[in-house]
């Protein structure tokens, strides 16, 4: 599949400009300096983020930014350098809810090559029952699997780790999840997928 990623225009060696050709022994275009010849790979990015629980109900957060602005998500974002998915998912929880958690295991992954993005999402145990709003959250609430406002949850991903989640809760086991989400949902008016119409895109 084709992935559309901005060009990089300079060298972050040298500063020079860069062009795409296909190195010598690689199968991709890259972008490669024409004077000092680095070569600069644009990689998928990493999402990380957890289900924080409190007894039998879990912490949801309604974003206050774009994208999807005013729909509700569970804590996750962008991987940082020098941290493990756990720890990114613990940092994320508590910028987006104030919430603080003791990190669980990995339980689902989910690959989005059309955005070129994982998502590596963990179980997530809140050592209290504080949360609060925060800049990039307008509300948090903690809600039980019939309170989910499924018609209003922000991103497919999102969407489809809940219901792994919940279909383990009901099973009574811990399992271990993947998912491939390989085509784009036909402009989405609000939100990419809705209970009422709830056809995994694969």
């Amino acid at each position: 599949m084709s992935i559309h990623q901005p060009d990089l225009n300079y060298c972050n060696e040298c500063g020079s400009s860069l062009h795409s050709i296909v190195p010598a022994g690689d199968h991709l275009p890259r972008r490669v300096c024409t004077a000092c010849q680095a070569i600069h790979y644009q990689n998928p990015k990493v999402i990380v983020g957890c289900i924080p629980q409190w007894q039998d109900k879990i912490l949801l957060c309604k974003r206050n930014i774009e994208p999807r602005h005013g729909l509700w998500t569970f804590p996750a974002g962008f991987m940082e350098k020098g941290e493990t998915s756990g720890e990114g998912a613990a940092r994320e929880t508590f910028e987006e809810s104030g919430a603080t958690v003791d990190i669980g295991e990995l339980f689902c992954v989910i690959n989005v090559p059309y955005v070129s993005q994982v998502y590596l999402m963990h179980r997530g145990v809140m050592r209290t029952d504080q949360h609060h709003a925060t800049p990039e959250s307008s509300e948090t609430k903690l809600v039980s699997e019939s309170e989910v406002p499924w018609d209003e949850i922000a991103f497919p991903t999102i969407y489809h780790g809940l219901k792994f989640f919940f279909a383990d809760r009901a099973a009574g086991k811990h399992s271990f999840h993947t998912l491939d989400l390989t085509v784009k949902p036909r402009n989405p008016a609000k939100r990419e997928i809705s209970e009422a119409n709830n056809t995994p895109a694969t």
